[in-house]
């Protein structure tokens, strides 16, 4: 599983944004973003650096988080 921070979202829809790109990056099974906490789960064998290029492309800033 991989952890991101997400910075940026500020309602639903930014929500499925993020979570529609992450689920286009090759190798992911699962995406949870969560709006409170402006985090992303993802579940898969998916290169951190294309994750967060998907979300940077979607407008928003995102960091890989330590387990």
């Amino acid at each position: 599983m991989i952890r991101l921070k997400i910075e940026g979202m500020t309602c639903g829809h930014c929500v499925q944004h993020v979570k529609t790109a992450l689920l286009g990056v090759p190798g992911v099974q699962a995406a949870e973003v969560d709006l409170k906490s402006g985090s992303a789960q993802v579940t898969g064998l998916a290169d951190p650096t294309a994750l967060i290029a998907a979300v940077v492309e979607e407008g928003y800033e995102a960091s890989q988080e330590a387990l």
